[in-house]
């Protein structure tokens, strides 16, 4: 259940983000409620995964995983586009939280 709440987490606060910039500076009232609720529901399940997976860990795939989609809502929803040294930068993240999961001795209990 450990990753199931924390990929939840993850979607959680890429939600609430993608809804921040929607609420032009807290100004409009639904994405705001979108940015209030995604947080507390991700920092609550990113207290429930803390039970079992150390922080280090768990924020590693949290940031790293976020940045990735939060990006990606960017490009597909705000019509951003990023330019060559971000992209290989996301790769650069990917790829830390690919060794992490695939070396790491660590893991949830």
């Amino acid at each position: 259940m450990t990753y199931l709440y924390l990929a939840l987490a993850i979607v959680a606060e890429v939600v609430a983000t993608s809804a921040l910039k929607s609420s032009a500076g807290f100004t409009r009232l639904w994405p705001s409620l979108v940015v209030l609720v995604g947080y507390g529901l991700a920092f609550y399940l990113l207290a429930l995964v803390l039970k079992t997976l150390p922080v280090g860990i768990a924020y590693a795939f949290w940031a790293g995983l976020g940045i990735v989609l939060v990006t990606l809502v960017g490009i597909l929803v705000y019509g951003e586009k990023p330019d060559l040294p971000a992209l290989l930068g996301l790769a650069m993240i990917v790829g830390g939280v690919v060794v992490i999961q695939v070396f790491s001795s660590v893991s949830a209990h």
